[in-house]
């Protein structure tokens, strides 16, 4: 298991525009469809990454409690899922309803989305604020499947709680690491 760091891209960075396919559902959602949230979460996950499978189940009860919060939260794969067809898009829906997300998880099938964000690995987490100018970029928190530190979420919990309680969300932040993204063959 080699692990990437995130490439921390800057604060204050707009949110890139995208429409893509969410397999459980077979509909294309635009991010305007979640501009009515002070927040916005963007993760980049994947069903096979072990550092995604290790905080999976914390990342999913957080974005319930926080989406009551109003943080609109979406989940991207943006692996090649040719080569790595545990990430295809139905095995997508199935994860998504197997866990019960309440959240899209959606496909990147051109990686383009990806190359827009600079998302180089999974998980990575881009929180965005009301003028969806990102705010945070960094990890869950410092647990990975190799260390004994619990699964918390407390760095992007404290970023989100900072950011809905009125106050600046520190700019010191932990860059994410995990799995690179998949990137198809040129």
């Amino acid at each position: 298991m080699t692990a990437t760091n995130s490439t921390m891209l800057p604060l204050h960075t707009p949110c890139p525009d995208f429409e893509l396919l969410e397999p459980l559902s077979g509909k294309t959602l635009p991010v305007q469809d979640f501009s009515d949230q002070p927040l916005l979460l963007v993760a980049f996950i994947c069903n096979h990454c072990p550092f995604v499978r290790h905080l999976l189940e914390a990342f999913v009860q957080l974005a319930r409690d926080y989406q009551t919060k109003g943080v609109a939260v979406i989940a991207i794969s943006s692996n090649d899922a040719e080569t790595y067809p545990d990430d295809a898009p139905p095995r997508m829906a199935q994860l998504a309803q197997e866990l019960s997300f309440t959240f899209p998880y959606l496909y990147d099938e051109t990686q383009e989305v990806a190359r827009r964000f600079n998302a180089v690995c999974t998980p990575e987490f881009y929180l965005f604020d009301q003028d969806r100018r990102l705010c945070y970029r960094g990890c869950f928190d410092q647990s990975t499947p190799k260390n004994a530190l619990p699964v918390t979420g407390s760095e992007l919990q404290a970023a989100m709680d900072a950011f809905l309680q009125g106050k600046p969300v520190p700019e010191a932040q932990i860059p994410s690491i995990g799995c690179n993204i998949k990137w198809r063959p040129n």
